[in-house]
């Protein structure tokens, strides 16, 4: 049999929302779209990225750890 193991995953719009820095997805949309995200230190222009624990993000030189449950 071939398992997978499922590891919880946010979406990047959504881990902007959740920290409070954008207040809504609209909001979240536009920051992504405009290139001031960086993730695990590259660029990323895709709001439906998923993150894991582990990863960061980085916006306007502030980093965020992805810590989930």
């Amino acid at each position: 049999m071939n398992e997978q193991i499922l590891q919880p995953y946010i979406k990047l719009d959504q881990f902007l929302k959740w920290q409070g820095i954008a207040q809504t997805g609209g909001e979240a949309k536009i920051i992504i779209q405009q290139g001031m995200v960086e993730v695990n230190g590259e660029s990323e222009i895709r709001r439906g990225r998923k993150l894991i624990t582990g990863d960061r993000v980085t916006i306007a030189g502030t980093t965020h750890r992805v810590e989930l449950p």
